[in-house]
């Protein structure tokens, strides 16, 4: 498959295919003129790219998931450990929602008398303070 083949087939751009080539994510099998080309399974590598970055991994951590050959190879414990990240981000988002909604109904007269408003924002306190320390 060319390049142009490539990118119909799968939506990603040829500058993010060449980016994700460099990164060693995918290989070319050669080329045709001045376009690559890639073997059919460069679709399922894409596919897995894409699993992958909407679960949140970096693409280092994606690199790490194919073997020499560009076959997955998928380190089990960093799909839990990487689910048990998502339950903790899941948690904290649905608190900062409840949050928020309570404070959008809330009948104090201004929202900083609302007990619960007070909470949100030192938690949101705490955490901006932990991150510009670099902790988490």
């Amino acid at each position: 498959m060319d390049i142009s083949e490539v990118v119909r087939h799968s939506g990603v751009p040829a500058s993010t295919l060449r980016y994700y080539e460099e990164k060693g994510l995918i290989a070319s099998t050669g080329r045709s003129g001045l376009k690559r080309l890639f073997a059919p399974s460069v679709l399922d590598q894409l596919a897995l790219i894409a699993l992958g970055r909407s679960a949140g991994f970096s693409l280092d951590e994606i690199g790490q998931m194919f073997d020499a050959r560009g076959e997955p190879s998928i380190d089990r414990q960093a799909l839990t450990a990487k689910a048990d990240e998502l339950d903790r981000t899941i948690r904290k988002l649905s608190a900062m929602r409840d949050g928020l909604r309570h404070a959008a109904r809330c009948q104090a007269p201004s929202h900083l008398e609302c007990g619960q408003f007070r909470r949100l924002m030192k938690i949101a306190s705490t955490r901006m303070k932990q991150e510009k320390g670099g902790v988490r």
